[in-house]
Parts: C-alpha cells; structure tokens; sequence
C-alpha cells in the first residue's frame, strides 16, 4: 500500500487541494474494494504540530500526524498556500528537512498550483522544470532563478518531483497520479466521476515523454531541454552532439540509451505536441501552426504529424479544438 502524505501547511491553505486529493485517491480505493481488490492507498494529514489549522476564519483542519512521528511515506502532496510567499515559506520552514529526509529515502513529492514556492524552497527543484500558477511566474522566477519555470504547462513530471499549473488544473495531476499508481482504466473512471478532461494534462507538450528523463545522463538532459526550448528553430544532431563534446555517433548513441528515442525522434515528437497545443486552443491555421513549431515542408510536417498522432492536423484540429468544432 502506499503512503500518501497531504501537508497542512501553516497559512491561508487551499482546502479545495486537499479535500479533492483525498477524495480522488480515497474513492479510488472505494472502486477497488467494491470488487474484492486491497486498497492501493493510505491518504493521512500531516502537519508541523497537531494544533488546528483555521484558515480566514471560515475552515479548521487538524493532522493525523506530524513530521515528527516516525513516518516513511512515500508521496508526499504540498497544497497551495496564499499570501506573501517569503511569509508563507518562513512560517513552514519546518517542513523542508523532513520532506528532503522523504525524498532521499525514496519518496516522491508532488506541489500543486503555488505550492511549488514551497517545495522549491527545499532545493529540490535546483537545475530542474516546474510549473505553477500564471500569475505568480514572475515572482517565483525571482526568487528560484536556479529552477527551470515551465509557466503554462498543466503538468511536469520529472525525477519524482511532479508540479501542477494554477487552480483547478491540480486535478488534472491528481488524475496523471491515479493513472500512474492504479492504472488507465481506474483513470478514466476517476475522469468521468469528478468530470475531468483526462486528456488535458497531453497539452503540456513535454508530459508524453514518461520516463525520458528518469536517467541519469545530465549532458542529455541538458540537450533535452534546449530541444524543448527552442524547437521552433532549426537543430542539427551535429550542433547537439558539439554541445556535449562528443562525436555524432557517440552522441546519439547516449541519447537513444537515455530517453528511448533517437535524436530526430525527440525533436520530431516535441514540435508535433507544441503545433497539438497550438491546434486545440489557437485560431490559427494547419500552415501557420506548421511555421510557428519549426517547419517549413508541408508534406513533412502532416507525415510526421500523422505517423505520431494517427490522424492529420487539420483531422486534429477539427476534434479537439471547440471553435473549429462550433463553426463544423
């Protein structure tokens, strides 16, 4: 069973964080048990002292445990905490050693919406991607310049460490967790009960590469990144391979050892799930989608596009994005 441990931060907390995480994961273990399967979850509070929290007078929540108790867990969920973040993340200072503690002993650790101030105080976002909510970007790029800000993805997922986007999108990481830990199917039945778009969380265009960066080959991580940053311009296998010092040949060897994809199919894969973000949620059109990812080559671009996604852009577009859907 697995331990999930939901922090009550000291401050003016999202409730809405921590009672649809409970429920999310607790339901769960409801659907399992309906059918004669163990529980796959033990969900608990965990706070700095058992003393209730109030938050603006109007909730009152009161851990089951504290980070003193002799606790191994093995998820660890940080909420969204509101107010002055230099505040908010002094008053919870007594958080840091025991979730870096959790972390090294092999737990993971997930922050939703601003909760990344808090987890970023931990160091453990150092040299890494996150996301958080929109209007807190410029804030929390002064004072985490070291972390790498991935402002409008939904989800990142990288080395144990996951990070949702602001507000309700916390659910659909939940959901991405559920997945992971119960399996596709329990995912779409949580989906259709809490009424969440499943396949939001594809609209980060990094999300698909599971495991890609689960590695331990920080040159490749670095190519990886500078793939995702700039894959609207051209990039050459050669100019990767320079900025690692080493050979073509040994260069791709790594990079197909490490992410599972050849160099031209990671760069391949990045520019078709930026131009899906574009088609979903932007008037623009297949050819104008086509050159603001990187192409140049219209029968190139709807080959690979179709080879990844199995259908055609505007076939995609005409699906997923609903102004196109309205005008149908």
């Amino acid at each position: 069973m697995k331990h999930i441990s939901i922090l009550i931060p000291e401050g003016d907390i999202s409730f809405s964080n921590i009672e649809a995480t409970h429920k999310m994961f607790t339901k769960v273990n409801e659907a399992l048990e309906r059918t004669g399967q163990a529980p796959l979850f033990k969900v608990q509070l965990v706070g700095l002292t058992q003393d209730t929290r109030v938050t603006n007078g109007l909730f009152s929540i009161k851990p089951e445990l504290v980070v003193e108790d002799a606790l191994k867990t093995d998820l660890i969920i940080i909420p969204a905490v509101h107010g002055d973040m230099k505040q908010v993340i002094e008053e919870n200072k007594g958080f840091v050693s025991w979730i870096i503690s959790q972390y090294r002993n092999g737990a993971e650790v997930v922050s939703l919406c601003i909760g990344a101030f808090l987890l970023a105080s931990t160091g453990l976002l150092k040299g890494r991607s996150c996301t958080t909510h929109w209007l807190a970007v410029e804030e929390f790029k002064q004072m985490f310049p070291d972390v790498n800000l991935l402002p409008y993805k939904i989800i990142t997922d990288e080395g144990g460490i996951y990070t949702s986007g602001g507000a309700y999108s916390s659910l659909n990481l939940i959901l991405y967790l559920v997945e992971k830990f119960a399996g596709r199917n329990m995912a779409v039945r949580s989906s259709k009960i809490f009424e969440i778009d499943i396949d939001r969380n594809s609209q980060s265009p990094f999300i698909i590469f599971h495991g890609q960066k689960e590695h331990h080959d920080e040159q490749i991580r670095k190519v990886q990144e500078f793939i995702e940053q700039n894959f609207q311009n051209k990039i050459t296998v050669e100019e990767l391979a320079e900025m690692c010092f080493l050979g073509r040949r040994n260069f791709e060897r790594r990079f197909k050892k490490a992410t599972s994809n050849t160099v031209v199919e990671y760069i391949q894969r990045v520019k078709v799930e930026a131009a899906k973000l574009c088609l979903e949620t932007s008037r623009e059109n297949v050819n104008e989608v086509m050159y603001s990812v990187g192409y140049s080559d219209t029968k190139a671009f709807r080959t690979t596009f179709k080879k990844i996604t199995g259908i055609s852009p505007l076939e995609y577009r005409n699906k997923y994005n609903k102004e196109a859907m309205e005008m149908a």
